[in-house]
């Protein structure tokens, strides 16, 4: 289940990208979703990522962080309209609660918690999207030419816990396939099975910690200035990507200067449709946006695009 949650590499397009290139999509993104107060460019920046998701074949590590989201969302949902009571259109009148007053319910309110919801599944998105595009080995190799030993210890840092799912996995599994059943059995004796799970797992991690010892040293690891084994390219699907982020940066800084991804849900809730331009200007930000997406399907149907970039 948690290995689900961990990047794997699927030879995807998505997957392709320099890693400059997708930080900076995925920051654009989470500029975005910050900035924008309008819910229909919220829900416009979670329709275009759960696109990516799905074609990044991660719907249901999706899923895991959606658990968590939605539970956060109705959280958010409910306690807002209770205690946010500057809104004018009152849709129920509450009684009197000590220390709060009297909880009236307005229609402002409950619509700014849905707005805030719809933020959080964004932004928890942005971070699943973050998860399966890119390898955080390759994220961290970007500084390995400044701190070389540090991200060396970053990086199995934040290898150790995927391997560990990973690991344990197999060795429930090795064990199921011996008759033990994890799952019957009193509360002491499922405790004893899983610390045979957790000793197994103590001597693998051990071993694992040797091995890479061996390796660093069979590498003349720190014996000399460091050297390279493989580089990541720029190449013209990066060109594209940063390019299309960068214009559709200038039309969301050009609406928002303009007030077209902006809302005002106090005293008296906003139209979520000013004028025409703030459809237009919501167009231009999610073509551009979504120009990653196009190159992957074009990339899947179409073999000129796919030998040219």
């Amino acid at each position: 289940m948690f290995n689900k949650l961990f990047y794997h590499d699927k030879g995807l397009f998505l997957q392709s990208f320099h890693p400059v290139t997708v930080l900076i999509y995925l920051f654009v993104l989470l500029l975005f979703s910050l900035a924008y107060e309008n819910p229909l460019y919220l829900l416009a920046l979670f329709f275009l990522l759960a696109l990516l998701i799905k074609e990044v074949d991660g719907v249901e590590a999706w899923e895991g962080f959606l658990k968590a989201g939605i539970f956060l969302m109705l959280v958010v949902m409910i306690v807002n309209p209770l205690v946010i009571r500057t809104g004018h259109t009152i849709i129920w009148y509450g009684p009197e609660v000590p220390c709060l007053g009297r909880v009236n319910i307005s229609l402002e309110a409950l619509y700014y918690g849905v707005a805030s919801s719809i933020r959080l599944l964004v932004i928890i998105s942005i971070f699943c999207l973050y998860n399966l595009m890119i390898n955080p080995d390759k994220v961290l190799n970007l500084f390995s030419r400044i701190a070389g030993k540090s991200v060396l210890v970053i990086t199995l840092a934040t290898c150790m816990f995927p391997t560990m799912v990973r690991n344990l996995e197999r060795i429930k599994e090795v064990y199921q396939l011996r008759g033990i059943d994890f799952d019957t059995g009193s509360l002491w004796e499922r405790v004893k099975k899983y610390s045979y799970l957790y000793n197994v797992l103590l001597f693998s991690s051990l071993e694992d910690a040797i091995e890479i010892a061996a390796s660093m040293q069979a590498r003349a690891f720190g014996s000399g200035k460091r050297s390279v084994y493989s580089r990541n390219l720029i190449r013209p699907r990066d060109t594209l990507c940063i390019g299309s982020v960068l214009l559709a940066l200038i039309a969301g800084i050009w609406g928002l200067y303009y007030g077209y991804g902006r809302y005002t849900f106090y005293p008296e809730a906003d139209f979520l449709i000013k004028d025409r331009a703030t459809v237009v200007v919501l167009f231009i930000v999610f073509f551009y946006l979504s120009v990653p997406l196009i190159l992957s399907k074009g990339w899947k149907y179409c073999r000129f695009l796919k030998s040219k970039i």
